[in-house]
Parts: structure tokens; sequence; C-alpha cells
């Protein structure tokens, strides 16, 4: 397995940018926040290497997720998913990959849910021609045609005919990425999905980590006691 660089995505719109030439290229654009290391997965455990990521946040998790997300000391995140690596030497639960380990000039794979369509007829759905529009043939134009076969007298399971269209897991390989700045990703063309829609993100390279980030806070030092005021020795006469 050759290395890998991956992060969790999130689609936001499509514009363009353009290259120092002058020449205008269309994107999605794609905001990407840093993805956490909530799990590590090894060889002599689980049969094989891989990372599992968390990102974005959550209000409120149900007790299981809260206590599987604690080791990475963010009980909260939201969208989580795993990668498969070559090596986990070295790399801890609470580690970030951000999205500085991704460069304009990558080519990167792209795999996200596509938008639903619903139910669709063959024409839409697998693109057939339909039948024609005159001699005779009255309301079938976009009618699949026959679907049955003489011999065996049965329809064939697999055959191609309307029923739900799109909600699936699509990869959109060789994509470009023209610009990475402010958490955002330009990718050069369309990626799967509609707006918000979760994106994995993945290319070859290594993947670069950044230690969790943890700030020591010092309590604010107690205040002394004022003292108090001496006692008077003489009474008065």
């Amino acid at each position: 397995m050759d290395r890998m660089k991956f992060i969790i995505g999130r689609k936001l719109e499509m514009s363009q940018r353009y290259r120092p030439t002058g020449e205008v290229v269309p994107v999605t654009l794609v905001k990407v926040e840093p993805c956490v290391v909530t799990q590590v997965r090894t060889v002599d455990k689980d049969g094989y290497a891989a990372l599992q990521i968390g990102t974005g946040s959550k209000r409120r998790l149900a007790k299981p997720q809260v206590g599987h997300l604690k080791a990475s000391g963010h009980e909260n995140l939201a969208t989580l998913r795993e990668f498969r690596v070559d090596s986990v030497d070295g790399i801890v639960p609470g580690a970030v990959c951000e999205v500085e380990s991704f460069v304009s000039g990558d080519v990167i794979d792209v795999t996200g849910i596509s938008k639903g369509k619903g139910f669709q007829g063959v024409v839409k759905r697998w693109g057939f021609a339909g039948g024609p529009a005159s001699h005779g043939h009255k309301d079938n134009l976009r009618m699949p045609g026959s679907i049955g076969s003489g011999g065996i007298q049965h329809v064939l399971k697999g055959l191609k005919m309307a029923g739900r269209m799109g909600g699936d897991q699509v990869t959109v390989k060789n994509l470009e990425i023209v610009e990475v700045s402010q958490g955002l990703l330009a990718i050069k063309g369309a990626v799967p999905g509609a707006r918000g829609a979760t994106l994995l993100i993945q290319a070859p390279g290594d993947m670069k980590f950044v230690a969790a980030k943890t700030e020591a806070v010092e309590a604010p030092a107690a205040e002394a006691a004022p003292e108090a005021p001496a006692a008077e020795t003489a009474a008065n006469a």
C-alpha cells in the first residue's frame, strides 16, 4: 500500500479561481477543520493498520460515544471516519492532522454520498434512448421496452430498470487542488454530494501530524490575607 495522506472536509459551494496564466478554473470549495486521531488500529490487535479520525462538533453524544472519544481529549466530535495506513508508529489518539498536509497541485481522490434524486425512469437513471415518438408508438417515448427473454421467460436479476437514483457512495479520482488557504481547499471540478456533505479526501504522500495542543493553565495565586491590627496593650485610663 502506498503512503497516503487524508482528511475529512465539508462541501461548501462552487466558485472559480484564476491561475497565474489568467486561465479561469471552476472549483469546489471544501471547508476543512482540524481532524483529531480518535483511534489507532494495529496489525497485532486488529489485523490491519488504520487510523480513525474525527472532526466537527456535536452538542450531545451518547455515553458510549463519549467513552470512545475520551482518549483523544475531544468528547464532542460529530464525524468519525477510518483510513488505512502503512504504519501507525508514533501516532497516538489526540494527534491532529491539519489541512496544511495538502498543497496546491496535489492530485486527490474525493469520496462522498451523491445527491438523492428519488424514483427515476430508465432514461434519466441509465441513459436509455427511449422509443420512437411517431408511427403508431403512443405514450412510450420514455419506456424501457422489452424486459423479458423469450427462452428464459422471466426477468433476469440485475436488469436495468426504473428505481431509486442517487444517495450512493461515489469516488471521483484524479482531481486537482488549485488552492489551499485558511482552512479551505479549492478543488478543480465538481465533487459528489450536496452543500454541507461530508467528503473524504485522499492523496499520495506523507501525512503530517501535530501533537495534541495542551495549554497549561496556571491557577491564580491566592491573595495574602490582610494582617490583623496589633492588639492594644494599654487600657484607657
